[in-house]
C-alpha cells in the first residue's frame, strides 16, 4: 500500500500545472483574437465609410451641372477645399510653435509640480467642447483682435505681397478667416502638445547626460539630443492636430463669416469656407442631387485627410532610423 501511494504522489502536481498551460493557451488565444478582431474591425468600418461616400457622391459626380443646385461640382467644391486647408496650415502655423515650446517647458524646464499642474491644465483643454470654443470665439476672441485687425490691415494692406493677406477692407466684427484659425490652433494645441511631451520624456537619459558631459547647455542638449529622437513622433502629433482642424465644423461654422469664393485675404468680412462648416450649414436644407453634393464634398475631405495621414507616415518612416519613438 506504501508503495501504491509514493508512485501516485506526482500526479496531483502535473495536473494543475497542465491546467496552467491550457489557460495560458486559452488566454493567448483569445487576446489574439480580440486584437485581429479590433484591427480588422477597423478596416471595415473604413470600407463602409469610404463605399457610403462614394455610392452617394456617384449621383452629384456623373450629373449634369444644370442640374445640381449648388452649380458644377468642381467649381463649386474646390474653393471650399482650398478653405479648408487654408485655415488649418493657419491653425498649425500658429499652434505647433506654441505646442512643442510648451511640451519642452514641462519635460525639460519646469520643476515637477508645476510641470504636472501644467500637464493637467493642458490636458483639460481637449475635454472642452467645440461649441464652447466656438462661443468663445464669437463673443471674446473676435471683438478682442478686431482693432489689431483694423491696424494689420491700414499698416500692411498696400505693402506688396503682405497686401494679399492684409489687404481688402478689414471686417468690422472680427469673424475672419484669421480668427477662426486662432480657435483652430487653440482646440489642436492640447493633442500636440500632450503627444510631444510624452515623446520627449521618453527620450534616453543616457543622450542627454552624455550631451551635457560633453559642456553642452540645456537647450544645446535639447537640440542635439532631444529634438533628432522627438521629431517622429512630433510629426505623428501635427498630424493628429492637422486632422482634427481639418474636419472641425462647429467651431468654424460659428466664428467665421462665410462667403463662396477663395482668396488669400485674412481680415475681410468675406471669407473662404470650410468643406466640414459648409456641410453643417447646408445639410439640414438640403434635398435631392444637393444632398449628394454635398456628401460628395465630405468624399473630398475624406481624401484630403487620408492623402495627409499618408504623407505624415511616410515622413514618420523616413525619420525612423534616427529615433527610437516608433
Amino acid at each position: 500500500m506504501t508503495t501504491d501511494t509514493t508512485e501516485r504522489e506526482p500526479a496531483p502536481a502535473e495536473a494543475p500545472a497542465e491546467l496552467m498551460r491550457d489557460r495560458r493557451r486559452f488566454g493567448d488565444s483569445l487576446f489574439k483574437g480580440v486584437a485581429t478582431g479590433s484591427g480588422t474591425g477597423i478596416l471595415l468600418i473604413l470600407a463602409a465609410v469610404a463605399t457610403f461616400l462614394v455610392g452617394l457622391s456617384v449621383p452629384a459626380l456623373t450629373s449634369k451641372p444644370e442640374d445640381l443646385p449648388y452649380g458644377p461640382f468642381w467649381s463649386w467644391v474646390v474653393p471650399y477645399a482650398l478653405g479648408t486647408i487654408w485655415a488649418a496650415a493657419l491653425a498649425m502655423l500658429f499652434a505647433v510653435p506654441v505646442a512643442v515650446g510648451v511640451a519642452l517647458f514641462i519635460s525639460h524646464y519646469a520643476p515637477r509640480k508645476l510641470a504636472q499642474s501644467l500637464g493637467y491644465v493642458i490636458d483639460l483643454l481637449a475635454a472642452v467642447p467645440s461649441v464652447v470654443f466656438g462661443l468663445w470665439g464669437i463673443n471674446v476672441l473676435a471683438p478682442m483682435v478686431q482693432p489689431a485687425f483694423v491696424w494689420l490691415n491700414k499698416t500692411f494692406g498696400t505693402v506688396p505681397v503682405l497686401g494679399w493677406f492684409f489687404g481688402g477692407q478689414a471686417s468690422g466684427t472680427g469673424r475672419t478667416i484669421l480668427t477662426a484659425a486662432l480657435v483652430l490652433a487653440v482646440m489642436v494645441l492640447p493633442i500636440i502638445t500632450a503627444v510631444s511631451r510624452e515623446v520627449f520624456l521618453q527620450t534616453p537619459r543616457l543622450h542627454e547626460e552624455a550631451s551635457l558631459a560633453l559642456g553642452a547647455t540645456r537647450w544645446e542638449m535639447i537640440r542635439q539630443a532631444v529634438l533628432p529622437f522627438g521629431t517622429p513622433g512630433i510629426v505623428s502629433a501635427c498630424m493628429l492636430g492637422l486632422g482634427r482642424a481639418l474636419g472641425e465644423t462647429m467651431a468654424v461654422a460659428m466664428v467665421l463669416s462665410p462667403g463662396d469664393g477663395f482668396h488669400l485675404e485674412l481680415l475681410t468680412s468675406s471669407n473662404p469656407n470650410s468643406i466640414a462648416a459648409n456641410i453643417a450649414l447646408k445639410f439640414p436644407e438640403a434635398y435631392g442631387l444637393g444632398v449628394n453634393q454635398l456628401i460628395a464634398s465630405g468624399l473630398i475631405l475624406f481624401v484630403i485627410t487620408l492623402i495627409v495621414n499618408m504623407a505624415a507616415r511616410a515622413i514618420v518612416a523616413r525619420r525612423a532610423e534616427f529615433s527610437g519613438a516608433n
